[in-house]
């Protein structure tokens, strides 16, 4: 069983990738840094709480269709199945496909925070110390390969992407991950698939602007990391989390907001603000099933089985090779 540190396939949370974006956004007009450097151990851990939160409705409705269909996934999975999961989180959905799949032959968690990415696997090790976990530090959008796996190298994989988090991709982005994960998952492998669904906008912007302010820290958390790791400046307490539903595009949009005008040094350049003035950090694309079988038609997946919750709010979609 292997047990070590993360392997580093491609590139890193730790490899220079962080600086070198964070200055081509910030340059750029309109600026904008990428989702995936969010997620810091302190913004994974601002994550985890965001599920929790009551207007937060995605993780829990998405966990309620899980442990609804997940022998549903199993027979269609079949026995000894190679889990390989894009964007490891908290765990609990993982166990829940964990529990429910026949004979696991090995768990592939893939996640380019290694702090994140270490934490969990330790509690999941605890918890099924005869299976084997081998956890990937890396940029999912980015995998070249898989790694090789002693006793499971042959076994189909099952690819596991929830959260909506392929909301997060613009939709030729979204594609490039599901054609890139259709060519590491192969002509056997299929791929779980969370995606939020289209809903009252009210509850959207509920979502995004919940009551206590944790999406908030989780959006300027980003600020913070920049003065932690490039020796940055900002006044995170003049600037603000900025989020709203664009319904023409039918998805969130996700903002660092410049309250007054100023002027900011990162990793030893300055950067000038206007008041009023946005860093676009995120989108959440939504979806109906039209919108799922657009997405998937060009990637060499097709949607064979479709789950949504009673109040359809959020979907699970089992995709297998065309």
């Amino acid at each position: 069983m292997y047990s070590g540190q993360p392997l580093k396939i491609g590139r890193t949370a730790s490899d220079g990738t962080f600086e070198t974006e964070v200055l081509d956004g910030l340059s750029k007009r309109p600026r904008a840094i990428p989702a995936k450097f969010l997620y810091d151990a302190q913004g994974s851990a601002l994550f985890d709480a965001i599920c929790e939160l009551p207007e937060y409705y995605l993780t829990r409705t998405e966990i309620a269709i899980l442990r609804d269909c997940a022998r549903q996934i199993a027979v269609l999975a079949g026995a000894a199945r190679q889990l390989v999961e894009f964007g490891s989180g908290s765990s609990v959905k993982t166990r829940l496909l964990l529990q429910g799949l026949n004979d696991v032959s090995a768990y592939v968690p893939i996640d380019i925070s290694g702090e994140h990415l270490e934490a969990t696997c330790r509690r999941l090790r605890a918890d099924y110390p005869a299976l084997a976990i081998v956890p990937v530090c890396a940029d999912y959008m980015e995998l070249p390969m898989l790694p090789w796996l002693p006793g499971a190298s042959g076994a189909a994989k099952l690819g596991f992407f929830p959260g909506s988090t392929i909301g997060n991709l613009e939709p030729h982005e979204a594609q490039a991950f599901l054609r890139n994960a259709r060519q590491l998952l192969g002509d056997d492998g299929a791929l779980v698939l969370g995606a939020d669904l289209k809903k009252d906008p009210d509850m959207l912007h509920a979502a995004y602007n919940d009551a206590a302010g944790v999406t908030a820290a989780f959006s300027l958390n980003l600020l913070s990391r920049m003065n932690r790791e490039l020796g940055a400046n900002f006044d995170v307490d003049a600037f603000v989390h900025d989020a709203f539903y664009n319904a023409d595009k039918g998805r969130i949009e996700i903002y660092i907001r410049s309250l007054r005008t100023q002027s900011v040094v990162v990793a030893g350049q300055r950067f000038f603000f206007d008041a009023g003035e946005r860093v676009h950090t995120e989108y959440s694309y939504k979806y109906d099933l039209d919108d799922v079988d657009a997405l998937v038609a060009p990637t060499g997946f097709i949607r064979a089985q479709t789950w949504i919750d009673p109040d359809q709010l959020f979907s699970v979609h089992y995709l297998v090779a065309a």
